[in-house]
């Protein structure tokens, strides 16, 4: 069947509603009725102009005009076009009727509601009380294929009593493939007087796809975005659609005027906001779940794919409505996904009050407690200064014989007893790098299969609880920290192996970086972008630091001491009080 030819759905563009996501709504005027002007010329029947909401749930310093869109701005951006039919997009639970004026007094037709499933009675009340108003209303379902059955049935018994115009299913992860389209659609398109509508998402590059599917079993209206604008991966490019209805149907649809105004703002729209398909947006189709999900775990770059992946499985059998942050604490905090620890065991204490977690760690050997008691130690972090102050470093290696623990990439600048990884990633990229001398310490969530694709070098394991409880502990060898930062880790080492003192260099902080590019001595192929990121692993550094540093201050040890220079000042003292005086007894 052409449905290009046989079709008569409507289109309804939601660019600046969607796409409002990616730059808080702020797009100007002139660009909003230009839009609108080539998108009315174009042939579609509805343009979604923004939101609706109000300053009581929305401060207008964080969102531009576009998450209100007043009447008076509305008007004054289509004034003089005899263009499309208006829509607005609200939020349930974010907005009143009072919030609407009278249809008669409103250039906006159609009223169309978001709402998930646990609150989808209390949207068709809403919508129903707006109607009452003079709008034709639509209920838009979140995630509606995540919809249990009865679910469904109760949805559309309820429905089937009531004025509403339109109900749209929306596949808001961009899960859906063409031969699921029909059994979600159909028993919608059986209530008498709804029109059915289908908004798709680009996930798994089957927005268009989808979009056919949902057409030919008979929905009456799509939703699209011009270049296929919005979050995460995105939507179905209005001007595609477009495209292909012109081929059939010449004297009604045009996608010149679309591609005209993307080559003159949405080419750079995308330069400066980018959307599109990328590998979180895709496990986030292929798990039903929200994009941040896959997005926080890619871009934390401490988990193989392999990791994600069962991760992404334990979210979407938790079966989230939205991103829950705690979902992802939650995920860590459990280990999910952690390797096996197949070391030796011997007993260790179990806390009172100890979790599940926890007593998972209370068969663990530990082999190294006090092997280097009373030495001195020096931990190597990877900060630009470890390479500024080389020769220093060397001189206090020389002067004070300390135990030296790094981790990671050490671009062959020192010697080591212990060469340390608790990441996969940066496993796999820098083992071969490590001194034939030094002996191998490596986390447990590398496995020991994945160390023998690489090594068949002798290691040992490192033990240690990964937690993002807040509170620093060392029992019987076992130590409990956060471990985002692996020099962390190796200062509570050198205390399990029996530290006189502890000195660290190359620990120079983040809150100086303004880039990537310059958190450590080497370029790291793998590394964090995300400011807040980059700031939050320092705040934990920090708070850890001194977690550590009252921990042996307790024990009547020295402090730690960083020797080169460092944003956690606390912390200085640098290497000329110690490489340019008489060593210590």
């Amino acid at each position: 069947m052409n449905i290009a030819k046989t079709s008569n759905f409507q289109i309804l563009d939601c660019t600046i509603r969607d796409g409002g996501y990616l730059n808080s709504w702020k797009f100007e005027k002139k660009l909003v009725r230009e839009l609108y002007r080539a998108l009315s010329k174009s042939g579609v029947d509805y343009i979604e102009i923004g939101y609706r909401g109000s300053t009581k749930h929305f401060n207008s310093d964080d969102y531009g005009i576009w998450r209100f869109s007043p009447e008076e701005t509305i008007r004054e951006v289509v004034s003089n076009i005899d263009g499309a039919k208006l829509a607005l997009m609200v939020d349930y639970g974010k907005i009143e009727p009072e919030d609407f004026c009278d249809a008669g007094d409103s250039m906006v037709e159609l009223v169309r509601l978001a709402a998930n499933k646990d609150c989808f009675k209390e949207a068709i009340a809403l919508l129903e009380q707006i109607k009452v108003k003079g709008y034709k209303v639509s209920l838009n379902l979140m995630n509606y294929n995540n919809f249990l059955e009865n679910e469904r049935n109760e949805l559309i018994t309820m429905l089937k009593g009531t004025g509403i115009d339109y109900i749209y299913v929306v596949d808001s992860y961009g899960s859906l493939f063409p031969h699921q389209i029909g059994s979600i659609v159909e028993p919608l398109l059986s209530i008498p007087k709804i029109k059915v509508g289908f908004h798709p998402h680009n996930s798994l590059q089957m927005a268009f796809a989808n979009s056919l599917e949902a057409v030919r079993c008979g929905v009456h209206i799509l939703d699209s975005t011009v270049y296929g604008m919005g979050r995460a991966a995105g939507n179905l490019p209005t001007e595609i659609m477009i495209a292909f209805l012109e081929k059939e149907k010449k004297d009604r649809y045009n996608s010149i005027p679309l591609l005209n105004i993307i080559d003159r703002y949405f080419v750079n729209l995308f330069n400066e906001n980018k959307w599109g398909y990328q590998l979180p947006y895709m496990l986030s189709g292929m798990f039903q779940c929200h994009p941040n999900y896959a997005k926080t775990l890619v871009e934390t770059h401490e988990y193989t794919i392999e990791d994600i992946w069962k991760a992404m499985e334990y979210i979407h059998l938790k079966k989230p409505v939205g991103f829950s942050k705690k979902i992802l604490d939650d995920l860590m905090s459990e280990g999910i996904m952690r390797g096996p620890d197949n070391q030796n065991t011997r007993s260790a204490p179990k806390k009172t009050g100890s979790n599940s977690r926890t007593d998972r760690y209370t068969q663990v050997e530990i082999s190294y407690i006090n092997r280097h008691k009373d030495r001195d130690f020096l931990i190597l972090a990877n900060g630009p200064s470890l390479n500024e102050y080389k020769d220093k470093i060397n001189t206090f290696i020389e002067k004070y014989d300390p135990v030296v623990l790094g981790a990671n990439y050490m671009g062959g600048l020192f010697k080591l007893h212990y060469h340390a990884f608790t990441n996969k990633r940066r496993f796999d990229s820098y083992i071969d790098t490590v001194d034939p001398d030094s002996k191998l310490l490596i986390g447990r969530s590398i496995s020991e299969e994945l160390i023998r694709e690489y090594t068949d070098r002798v290691y040992e394991r490192l033990s240690y609880i990964d937690a993002l409880d807040p509170h620093f502990d060392i029992q019987d060898g076992l130590i409990t920290t956060n471990c985002r930062t692996v020099a962390i880790l190796l200062l509570a080492l050198a205390i399990v192996m029996g530290a006189r003192r502890i000195f660290a260099v190359g620990m120079d902080g983040y809150i100086q970086n303004q880039t990537s590019e310059n958190m450590h001595f080497y370029k790291e192929k793998d590394e964090k972008e995300d400011r807040g990121m980059i700031l939050e692993m320092h705040r934990w550094c920090q708070y850890f630091l001194e977690q550590i540093d009252a921990y042996l201050i307790a024990r009547g040890k020295e402090g730690i001491h960083i020797l080169t220079p460092t944003n956690y000042r606390a912390f200085y003292k640098g290497l000329e009080n110690y490489i340019g005086k008489t060593k210590d007894k």
